[in-house]
């Protein structure tokens, strides 16, 4: 006899009533990703650092129009509300209170990878894609370089540049210019 379990998809408003009437708290280091909700990889002090840095050195850079997010989540759908690293949003007049940012807010999105590389490789990204984010940079820890993606279709991003140690990411809005080895220093 073959037992089928189900399986319970959580929407974005279950996860706020998780959280709300404290079933997750502000330690539980979750998202929300396609209706499951996933424990994510503690933050070792590399890769607190590495978000600091980020942080620091595009913080120099954005114009105020534009904000930082770190650490916080965003909408994709009603099924997932992931947690990156760090985003350059829009500006937005109550800083997001009245939800988290959309897709269409997000100019830059970074992840920080050294144990999540093929989770936020291999699930996130195609998400991240799917919901048309036009940029996002995923920082491979590991191996010490910044692959950085535009161009989203279909799920998929169609331009995948890899940036080394010795390399200058230059972007054009915002205007950034990010030595990569800054990064990892």
């Amino acid at each position: 006899m073959t037992i089928i379990m189900e399986r319970h998809q959580f929407t974005t408003a279950d996860f706020a009533r998780m959280r709300a009437s404290g079933i997750l708290t502000e330690e539980d280091r979750v998202e929300l990703i396609d209706g499951e909700v996933r424990t994510m990889s503690p933050i070792g002090s590399l890769h607190a650092a590495i978000v600091n840095r980020l942080t620091r050195l595009l913080g120099q850079h954005i114009s105020a129009d534009m904000m930082l997010s770190v650490q916080n989540p965003i909408q994709l759908n009603d099924y997932s509300q992931p947690q990156p690293d760090l985003m350059i949003l829009h500006q937005r007049d109550d800083d997001y209170a009245s939800g988290h940012p959309v897709a269409d807010d997000i100019v830059l999105l970074i992840e920080v990878a050294d144990t999540s590389i093929s989770f936020d490789r291999d699930e996130k990204l195609p998400r991240y894609a799917l919901a048309n984010i036009a940029e996002v940079w995923l920082v491979d820890v590991s191996a010490l370089v910044v692959e950085q993606y535009r161009e989203p279709r279909n799920g998929k991003y169609r331009v995948k540049t890899l940036f080394e140690y010795d390399d200058t990411i230059v972007v054009e809005q915002p205007a950034l210019r990010v030595a990569v080895g800054q990064i990892f220093s």
